[in-house]
């Protein structure tokens, strides 16, 4: 069984991703990759096709709800890192269950979790 998180891709396809321009100045540490973010205002840049009436990350590959994942993933933003899936952690997580409801997908349960668990224990 592979992550949940594999299947889905919805938040990168439900919210603009908007971050402090270092988090893209190599020089300053950052490591998202410019040339995939636009100037937002001038203290932040959002990743590029966040900002379209109907959101999708530059950086998601694949197919929502299917097989999706951030190509970015070492380098993704910080406001990309501080979105848990639901129940991960033990706790719901409304902007993981905001975009799986956005795309016909039910939100993530404990239970979820407990299966992917115990079949990566097993594999």
């Amino acid at each position: 069984m592979i992550h949940p998180c594999l299947r889905c891709g919805a938040c990168c396809a439900c919210f603009r991703v908007a971050f402090h321009w270092m988090e893209a100045d190599a020089s300053l540490g950052g490591q998202v990759p410019p040339e995939l973010t636009e100037k937002l205002d001038p203290h932040r840049l959002v990743m590029r096709g966040t900002q379209a009436y109907q959101p999708r990350c530059v950086a998601l590959e694949g197919t929502i709800g299917v097989a999706a994942r951030c190509g970015i993933h070492p380098q993704r933003p910080s406001v990309c890192r501080d979105v848990p899936p639901s129940w991960e952690f033990g706790e719901p997580s409304p902007q993981c269950d905001k975009g799986r409801v956005t795309h016909g997908l039910p939100p993530l349960t404990l239970e979820d979790w407990v299966r992917y668990r115990e079949a990566s224990a097993q594999a």
